[in-house]
């Protein structure tokens, strides 16, 4: 009786490379994009514990811990950064979040595929905008001087309002620019989800004497529950990311104490003030607390029955 020979686990990886070479080529752009412009730029990170100097180079600059981080922490502008940013996060999520979602259960109710379709058309268009594209739709909409909106509200009210410089609308200005710009290819997701379910379960459904509001929330809705739990962990976890083009772009003298988050703050001490060691290291603090948040919802989506993102 012969003694089958067990094969080694190199071995055994090699047969599989061998026999699945071509996958792995297809495989291989994408890995090499991921090593070169993700991993290696990661090294970058230790200018947050060095006290960088351009003229002394990265390896010769002085090491000085968590210096950086005190004196962010003990900074008065932190407690105004991290209230404008989680503002805006919060905003986001109360009112951005759930409009996809909206969006989507009423597209999938309507039945004319040409309706459909153009309705589809027509919210996709504004995410091709730029930003730049949109700040200046803004200002000339809503601007005192000329606006059409305040040349309305002058003509009927006998007053205008300053929406671009008054603090207290900068924040909603920059949920509805989001919302215009973002809900309808927020959407996408949500319908594929949609395209999925059983249309069996809605005939059952009709049979049962549901109308298009019980299919919609015992059918619909659960259907794509997964999707909005993926999507809401990834949310959170971008809590301290606002995106600096377009709070950078709407900024100005007036409403700036509303305005500066981190995003906008690292790059006026990163590139304006030239700090880019104690910038880098805002950053790198961004980046932990995103890490913290995603593990964080995760494992509460999970430890309440729902699937999580790994």
């Amino acid at each position: 009786m012969k003694v089958r020979k067990k094969q080694s686990t190199m071995d055994l990886f090699l047969n599989r490379l061998k026999r699945d070479k071509w996958m792995y080529i297809l495989l291989l752009p994408g890995l090499l994009y991921f090593l070169i412009f993700k991993y290696v730029p990661m090294w970058g990170v230790l200018l947050a514990f060095k006290n960088y100097q351009p003229f002394t180079g990265f390896w010769n600059s002085e090491w000085v811990g968590f210096d950086h981080f005190r004196n962010f922490f003990q900074n008065p502008d932190f407690v105004r950064l991290l209230r404008n940013t989680l503002l805006l996060s919060l905003y986001n999520l109360v009112f951005f979040f759930p409009a996809p979602i909206v969006i989507a259960l009423l597209l999938n109710e309507i039945r004319k595929d040409l309706y459909k379709r153009t309705i589809q058309t027509l919210i996709y268009v504004p995410h091709f905008i730029s930003m730049v594209i949109v700040a200046s739709i803004s200002y000339v909409f809503l601007t005192t001087e000329g606006g059409i909106v305040n040349s309305m509200l002058e003509q009927y009210t006998g007053h205008k309002i300053d929406f671009l410089s008054n603090p207290e609308w900068f924040r909603p200005l920059i949920i509805l620019q989001t919302m215009w710009k973002e809900c309808g290819w927020g959407t996408i997701i949500f319908l594929a989800a949609l395209a999925g379910v059983d249309t069996e379960q809605y005939e059952a459904a009709i049979v049962d004497g549901a109308n298009r509001w019980r299919q919609m929330w015992h059918i619909t809705l659960p259907s794509v529950r997964s999707t909005i739990i993926i999507l809401l962990i990834l949310r959170v976890g971008d809590v301290l990311e606002n995106g600096f083009e377009q709070i950078y772009l709407m900024t100005n003298a007036l409403n700036r104490e509303v305005a500066d988050v981190f995003d906008t703050y690292v790059y006026m001490m990163g590139i304006t003030q030239g700090a880019f060691s104690y910038s880098t290291a805002v950053g790198l603090f961004k980046s932990i607390v995103g890490v913290i948040l995603v593990f964080t919802s995760n494992y509460l989506a999970k430890r309440f029955g729902q699937s999580g993102i790994y």
